[in-house]
């Protein structure tokens, strides 16, 4: 008996085994994963898209111009474009001697042209708008003590190292906003004005007008950019015809909006001025402007 049910197991045990193998061999086998294709076959990720560079760097708002776009009578005698300025060189940020504006203050500025032609004058701009680069330029130059070749005109009797302090040289400047313009008057024709030559004798900006740079500008008692009490517009050492010519030009400029930096006879701001709180650093070029 005992015999026959382990006979008997054993039988069912290979049936069981054969039944596993059998179902085995039926069964297909899972598809095998596709080869990858050769590293120099495979697609190249898609590149992020990088925006032009534009080598003018940023660009001006929309409501800036070109001054001889709005009046082409006015002269122009950018001197930070340059070397003939207090730092000796041209200013980072000036590519273009161009005098650029806000469109209000260019054309209050037409009106003040006109006003000075009736009277035989005609404006001439020294600077107009100011890129923040060019005040970072002058803030690194006030840094070097050995850098005062142009002494000698611009600052006579004023140490470098007071110029900020002074007054003299702004950091901020409201010139960064773009209504804000250094200027003067010539008569009508305008003399020839001899080029400045680097490394030419200089003269103190305070000196008479016979003797000190011969800028065509009418006798104003300093030169342009001269660091000196003498150049505050109501001071008293300059001649009887410096004063009037002061005056005249702060009259033709204050019937349009503008107002006088007491220290400087030739700084004007437009009073509505549209961007009173932000200061621009594109470079004075046509390229800047929409």
């Amino acid at each position: 008996m005992e015999t026959g049910r382990r006979a008997a197991a054993r039988a069912t045990a290979a049936l069981a085994v054969a039944a596993v193998v059998l179902t085995a061999a039926c069964q297909k086998p899972p598809p095998s994963p596709a080869p990858s294709p050769p590293p120099s076959l495979s697609p190249s990720p898609p590149r992020p898209s990088t925006p032009p560079v534009t080598p003018s760097g940023p660009r001006a708002p929309a409501g800036f111009v070109d001054l001889a776009a709005v009046d082409a009578s006015i002269r122009t005698d950018i001197r930070y474009a340059t070397a003939h300025n207090f730092v000796g060189r041209p200013i980072t940020g000036y590519p273009e001697p161009l005098c650029l504006l806000t469109r209000q203050a260019a054309e209050a500025l037409h009106r003040v042209q006109t006003a000075a032609l009736a009277q035989g004058r005609s404006l001439k701009v020294y600077d107009c708008y100011r890129p923040q680069r060019a005040v970072d330029d002058f803030v690194a130059w006030a840094k070097l003590p050995g850098e005062q070749q142009m002494k000698g005109e611009f600052y006579p009797d004023e140490p470098k190292d007071r110029l900020f302090a002074d007054g003299y040289i702004g950091a901020p400047t409201a010139h960064s906003r773009g209504s804000t313009l250094d200027l003067t008057l010539v008569s009508v024709p305008a003399p020839d004005q001899p080029a400045y030559v680097p490394g030419q004798r200089l003269v103190p900006c305070t000196a008479p007008a016979g003797r000190r740079f011969p800028d065509n500008s009418v006798d104003m008692g300093t030169g342009f950019d001269c660091f000196d009490p003498r150049a505050n517009t109501a001071d008293s050492r300059v001649t009887r015809a410096a004063r009037d010519n002061r005056e005249l030009l702060k009259r033709l400029m204050t019937a349009q909006g503008f107002e006088n930096y007491p220290r400087e006879w030739w700084h004007y701001r437009y009073t509505a001025e549209p961007y009173p709180g932000t200061y621009f650093d594109f470079p004075v070029a046509r390229s800047s402007l929409r």
